[in-house]
């Protein structure tokens, strides 16, 4: 067959075939060039689901009349001239060909006014001949393009359409996502002459919530959370929702590149990923994102239609979104997760009733933390405010694995001290100058204030609720031969002797360890800047908290305090602080909670008496939480962790911590 250049109007429905798919692709095209031209203000009247007329209205900066013709030729445009308009495209539309695609396969008119003239111009163009026809016309600065018949003339395309309804769905589907997209502009939209949506332009975030609610529904801005995110020239900004706010199908799921609206394969990746433990596998996540990236770090002109595009360095964008994300749903977690019993003598309360067992107890004590404002009884205060020192921490991370859900069904382990044998009451405390790396320990002995807030400790005991003080009497005169055996060494861990303790080889007898004292010991470790200041890690969403003056006042008066302990908090207003970031232990926390509590504990104190040692007590205690039973496994890593945090130099005086197993009925039950 000869070889031959198609004919204007063929090449033209050819393209048509590409750009031209439904009505809701004209409307597409149409409103994109709206946006492009400056666009305030969008009117878009639709007639029979588009097929009969598609009318977009605009006020932007319109098109002068010696270029109405240009512009529903193909390849025209005002948005590229060179190579390098290509590589760093911010306009939505580029390529030339929507205009003239449309006024192949449709009847067109295009009437615009520039501001610069003061007679508007219309342009006619249908898909037969394609000629342009100019003439005057009465119309307001912007422009005005109207479809009608659309596919008149290619019966195949039109026998293809669905039905009124289904096409107009399709229409409200994509001005939903470019409402989202524009929240500075006005759309109305009105079919077969009824007004069926109204987006009114937002200038607050009021307003904002209102557009998303209108277009996503109240149960989405419920359980919204807002994210912005900022890396070099990558920026991530939106809202998605907690797990709590998952959907049953995947129609609220909205993201876009430099505003442009896209379904990409790697973004849909990453936020899939990023939700992959928090959601069923039946329910999807419902997201409104915004990527903002260097226009020349990404592609765009790869999908006919513009879904598509192409990122020149996809696996920093798809880990930048999905560690962007996952924080966010961490955070998240920690502050609508019922707050976890943080008292480190919970056991207190329980020894006034007798319980059922330890899980009842700790059921009963969750239930309580939930319908209770997060209040603590005086003698409560009193008895946590005793918890003991021990000196030392580490860079290391605790393990993040466990859902935030299981911390309803945690209880705090007792820490008080009942005997007073102890490496801080004793005057021999030896001196921990580690050379290990990594391990971060003093190098003095404690205070004189750590050590009577240590003595003050030794005047509560610590006894679990369902031990009676007759059965401590009778335990100590069992165990007064056992007690005098000192502990010099704990080795490997044999086996779980009962769900919170474990049997270990030690020096020179065999040892129990309580599991829960040594979680105290590795938190406290954690939370101790004595040997330099905790790393702050900074928050993905900044924590607004509404304060008192006088907490306001004490944020302003401890900076330097707390940036030890790596919280940083910046004062916003009278009323209001921004948290920043906090340390590594302290991020699956109910931050808000948290820190409102840390600066009311800080304004009972006298100026003298507040300090780096009495902060890390009272965070330890507030932080802690315990299981109800531990795994052979992870007891070794508990004292694997210790022997590193510690250096090796282990509390092995305390009683509490560990004491030496006596088999001697045992064994003399084997000669009887």
């Amino acid at each position: 067959m000869t070889i031959k250049i198609l004919p204007a109007r063929l090449a033209n429905q050819i393209a048509a075939g590409e750009v031209v798919e439904r009505p809701a692709s004209v409307v597409k095209e149409l409103v994109e060039n709206s946006l492009d031209s400056g666009a305030t203000r969008i009117d878009i009247d639709i007639e029979k689901g588009g097929a009969k007329l598609i009318r977009v209205r605009d006020n932007g900066k319109g098109i002068p009349k010696d270029e109405l013709q240009l512009a529903l030729s193909r390849h025209a445009t005002s948005k590229i001239h060179t190579l390098d308009d290509l590589e760093a495209i911010m306009s939505l539309g580029f390529r030339g060909e929507a205009l003239a695609s449309i006024s192949s396969v449709a009847r067109l008119t295009l009437t615009s006014r520039p501001a610069t003239q003061e007679q508007a111009w219309s342009a006619y163009a249908e898909g037969r001949d394609m000629a342009v026809k100019l003439k005057p016309a009465a119309h307001p600065i912007g422009t005005t393009l109207e479809v009608l018949d659309l596919f008149f003339n290619t019966p195949a395309r039109r026998k293809f359409l669905r039905t009124e309804k289904t096409e107009f769905n399709h229409i409200d589907e994509l001005l939903k996502r470019i409402a989202l997209s524009r929240f500075d502009v006005s759309i109305n939209l009105k079919h077969n002459g009824k007004l069926i949506r109204q987006y009114r332009a937002a200038k607050n975030d009021a307003q904002m919530e209102k557009r998303i609610a209108a277009v996503c529904g109240a149960p989405f801005v419920r359980h919204m959370l807002k994210i912005e995110l900022e890396h070099n020239d990558l920026k991530l900004h939106g809202w998605i929702t907690t797990p709590e706010g998952a959907r049953a199908q995947s129609d609220l799921q909205y993201c876009y590149v430099n505003g442009r609206m896209m379904k990409d394969k790697l973004i849909n990746h990453a936020i899939r990923q990023s939700y992959e433990t928090s959601l069923a596998p039946e329910q999807y996540a419902a997201y409104v994102l915004f990527i903002e990236i260097d226009p020349h770090q990404v592609d765009v002109n790869v999908h006919p239609a513009k879904h598509e595009v192409r990122f020149h360095q996809a696996r920093l964008v798809h880990d930048f979104i999905y560690q962007a994300l996952s924080d966010a749903l961490v955070q998240a977690k920690s502050i609508e997760a019922p707050a976890a019993s943080t008292s480190a003598f919970s056991h207190f309360e329980a020894e006034a009733k007798p319980a059922a067992s330890e899980l009842d107890n700790a059921t009963d004590a969750n239930r309580r933390q939930e319908n209770e404002t997060h209040t603590v009884s005086e003698s409560l205060i009193q008895a946590v405010e005793s918890i003991p020192a021990y000196p030392g921490r580490s860079d290391y991370q605790p393990n993040r694995d466990s859902d935030y859900s299981s911390k309803s069904n945690r209880r705090d382990e007792g820490v008080a001290e009942a005997n007073p044998r102890n490496e801080w009451a004793s005057s021999s405390t030896p001196q921990r100058n580690s050379t290990k790396p990594g391990a971060r320990v003093p190098e003095k002995a404690p205070s004189a204030e750590e050590v009577r807030v240590y003595q003050e400790l030794m005047q509560t005991p610590d006894l679990p609720a369902s031990v009676t003080d007759n059965d401590l009497e009778q335990a100590v005169e069992r165990d007064d031969a056992i007690n005098d055996v000192v502990i010099e060494r704990v080795g490997k861990a044999i086996a779980m002797a009962d769900p919170t303790y474990v049997l270990v080889k030690a020096e020179p007898c065999c040892a129990l360890v309580s599991l829960r004292r040594a979680e105290f010991y590795r938190l406290f470790a954690q939370l101790d800047p004595k040997a330099e200041p905790l790393k702050m890690q900074p928050l993905l969403v900044p924590l607004s908290l509404k304060v008192t003056d006088q907490q306001r006042e004490l944020a302003e008066a401890h900076v330097d305090l707390l940036l030890a302990f790596g919280i940083d908090i910046k004062v916003r207003n009278k009323q209001t602080l921004m948290v920043m970031g906090v340390p590594s232990p302290l991020r699956q926390q109910n931050l808000q909670l948290l820190i409102d509590e840390m600066l009311s504990y800080l304004a009972t104190l006298e100026q003298q008496d507040i300090s780096q040692s009495r902060l890390s007590l009272w965070l330890t205690k507030k932080v802690l939480q315990v299981k109800s039973s531990y795994t052979l496994s992870e007891s070794v890593q508990i004292l694997g962790n210790l022997e590193q945090l510690y250096d090796g130099k282990l509390p092995l005086s305390d009683p509490k911590f560990v004491r030496p197993v006596d088999f001697t009925a045992t064994i003399a039950a084997f000669s009887s």
